[in-house]
């Protein structure tokens, strides 16, 4: 596994940047130099099939309990502490199920147009349509993707996306996780996903910053103002009026703003 380690070791706040489908780190580009600046250690993985991570050919490989279980081993290999968790897409399907096993690890929650997939709410019409063409579509180009919902990127940004991706055979992890997303009580990933939303509903003591990319037709307003619900004393979130999918694309923006709201 990949991983991005900037800022100094010894800070005492560590901010875990988790990315989604079909991205890597590189969609954290414009947050972590704000995170460093202010002098705070940045860990920023590549899930495995994505990035500069291994990336198995076999679709079975990837898995909702494969890469839960991957993170956990990763942050306890890393000994990481007083987390803050930063997340987008399936950076929060998975993320958000880890503080409630290590909650001694986790300070704070950076949302960001993500979801937990309890399974036991209907899916938005946007995410199935997303699934469904993400499944007609097996050798999905990312840069020309993301460029559809971030006009301003350059084409060397839209390259950088690409480049992890060079052919279909590097795409298996980048196809699956649409069809992890757990779509009934009893999908894989669903449970952990429930336990994780009763956790946070009365258990979570630490601080939450959520910024909403308004124009993101999969994963945008509707969706996370139930998030919201499940995430106990979480504030009005930033409204990102330009914003699509990938919020990360205004993270300078988000990144000051969830500094000056935790104060740091």
């Amino acid at each position: 596994m990949h991983y991005i380690d900037e800022g100094p070791k010894d800070s005492n706040e560590v901010f875990l940047c988790l990315h989604g489908q079909p991205t890597w780190s590189y969609l954290y580009r414009k947050m972590i130099p704000i995170f460093l600046n202010a002098g705070y250690h940045i860990i920023a993985p590549d899930f495995f099939g994505f990035g500069k991570s291994d990336k198995p050919n076999e679709e079975q490989v990837y898995t909702f309990d494969f890469h839960r279980n991957s993170l956990l081993e990763f942050i306890k290999r890393l000994d990481l502490n007083n987390i803050t968790l930063v997340c987008q897409d399936w950076g929060g399907l998975l993320g958000l199920t880890l503080p409630m096993d290590m909650p001694n690890r986790f300070s704070r929650l950076l949302l960001m147009n993500t979801w937990l997939g309890v399974g036991d709410v209907p899916l938005s019409k946007g995410f199935i349509f997303w699934r469904d063409w993400n499944n007609s579509h097996p050798d999905i180009e990312p840069g020309r993707l993301l460029a559809r919902q971030c006009p301003h990127l350059t084409e060397d940004e839209k390259t950088a996306y690409n480049a992890p991706f060079p052919d279909i055979k590097y795409k298996a992890g980048v196809r699956r996780f649409p069809n992890m997303v757990p779509d009934h009580p009893d999908a894989p990933g669903a449970k952990i996903s429930q336990r994780a939303r009763a956790w946070f509903q009365n258990d979570w003591s630490g601080e939450t910053f959520m910024a909403v990319g308004m124009q993101d037709p999969v994963l945008g307003p509707s969706v996370m103002r139930i998030l919201r619900t499940y995430i106990k004393g979480c504030p009005k979130p930033l409204r990102i009026k330009e914003a699509g999918h990938f919020v990360q694309e205004w993270g300078d923006i988000v990144a000051k703003k969830a500094l000056e709201a935790f104060n740091l």
